[in-house]
This record gives structure tokens, sequence and C-alpha cells, in this order.
């Protein structure tokens, strides 16, 4: 009995310190998990309050913000449970060299929407083109992939580095497009009736913009047909409309001119 006292007396001490590293550890480890997640709320409702955050980079910055505060947590947590977190530092170092070697698509993605974060060649909320790959509304750049969502309602998900790699036509930077459409009309007809005919079309039309100034001429001649083009400027949110409606209306305005199209 007095044996067992002794050794409880002798390790009751070690028990009790190790008790109490593990109880402020798991303190540790579940306020700093909750403050990771309100700081990247945070993030989030800051960049929702401010016009002068890109939509972009929000996703990348609330993850950053999460995992950084996480790291930090962790390596908190071994050093109180008395573990060497130099030897640590140092040990996933190495490992982060060799999970770098092995992992150089991947770093190549983070990397790619970094660039793509820096210089902005496209923004959530734009029209864009990743020629060959993928065209859409982007909806968000993350820190391996971008996402897209396609004229159907689908959505397409691209790994950073084939957006970063290659060409990216943004229908959406600029105020304006222009709109162009030919038609078709048989030699021996008065060419001048039918320019004048498209002209009164697209400079009465409310969604062509007064400048630059539509554009109406004769095009190519084409096995007997000449080609009557008409161009004409819109702003960016009217260009599907305005094209639309002259690709529409154009064939039927010449018709009506008396003029007669090619079969």
């Amino acid at each position: 009995m007095n044996e067992t006292l002794s050794l409880w007396d002798l390790w009751f001490p070690h028990i009790e310190t190790i008790v109490i590293r593990l109880i402020v550890a798991a303190l540790i480890m579940t306020i700093g998990w909750a403050v990771s997640v309100a700081a990247g709320r945070a993030v989030r409702k800051l960049a929702a309050r401010s016009s002068r955050v890109d939509p972009t980079v929000v996703p990348m910055a609330h993850t950053v913000t999460v995992w950084a505060i996480r790291i930090i947590v962790l390596i908190a947590v071994l050093a109180k449970l008395g573990v060497q977190t130099a030897s640590i530092i140092a040990m996933l170092g190495a490992a982060g060299l060799a999970i770098g070697l092995a992992l150089q698509g991947t770093l190549q993605n983070i990397a790619a929407g970094i660039m793509l974060l820096a210089l902005r060649p496209l923004r959530a909320g734009e029209s864009v083109s990743v020629v060959g790959k993928a065209d859409g509304t982007v909806e968000e750049v993350g820190l391996f992939l971008s996402r897209f969502r396609q004229a159907d309602g689908t959505q397409i998900t691209l790994p950073n580095s084939l957006v970063w790699g290659n060409a990216i036509i943004n229908f959406s930077r600029n105020g304006s497009r222009r709109v162009e459409v030919q038609v078709g009309i048989l030699y021996g007809q008065d060419i001048g009736l039918a320019l004048q005919t498209a002209r009164s079309l697209i400079e009465n039309h409310p969604l062509a913009l007064d400048a630059p100034a539509p554009a109406v001429f004769a095009g190519e001649n084409r096995v007997n047909t000449v080609m009557i083009v008409v161009q004409a400027w819109a702003a960016a949110n009217d260009y599907g409309a305005l094209l639309n409606d002259v690709r529409r209306d154009l064939p039927s305005r010449l018709q009506q001119a008396g003029f007669k199209m090619p079969a």
C-alpha cells in the first residue's frame, strides 16, 4: 500500500502536467480554429462592403487567411505539448521542398493564380474566352482552379495554369463592342439604295451608339452576290441584343425595299 502511494505521489505531478497541457492545447486548437473561421468570414464581409475590392481576389484571400491562422495554431499546439517546433519547422521545410518537386503542376497553378490576380486579365463577372479551353462568365479565380459559367448554364473548372497559359479574350473589359453583319444581294440591283436602306435601319436603332458612328458599305463580291456590310457600336451589355436585331431585320428590310436575296 505504501509503495502504491509513493508511486502515485511520484507520478501525479507528471500526469497533472500532461493533463493540463492537453487541456490547454485543446483550448488553443478549438479557439484558434474558430478564430480562423471568423477571420475568413470577416475577409468576405469586408470585401462585400467595399466597392474597391475586386471580387476575383476574395476566394484566394479567404483561403490564405484561414490557413495561415491554422498553421500558426498547429505550431502553438505542438509547442504547448512540449514538441520542439524548430525541428518540426525544419522538417516541414524539407517536406515542403520534396512535395513541391513532386507537385510541380500544382505549384504552377498557384503561381498562375497569383499572376491572374496581380495582372487581372479577367475578373469575376466578366465574359471571357480562354481560347481553346472555355467560354463563359468568370465566377471565381481560386488558389488552384478557376470557375466559369458557360452560356448554357453549365459550369466549367480549369486549372489556373491552363488559363494563364492560353490567350484570354475579354468581352466585358471595354465599355463598347462593334457589331458587324453582312447580307448579300444579287448583282444588277441598286447598291446605293441597299446601302441607304441598311443605314436607315442602323442609325434609327436605339441600341446603336452615335460615336463611333455606324458604317455601311459594299463589301466583297461573291458568286452573283454583292455583300452589304453593316458595322455599328453598342454598349458591351447590349452587344448581343443589337447583333440579333440587325441579323433579323436587315434581310427583311432589304426584301421590303424590293431587293432579291441569293438562294
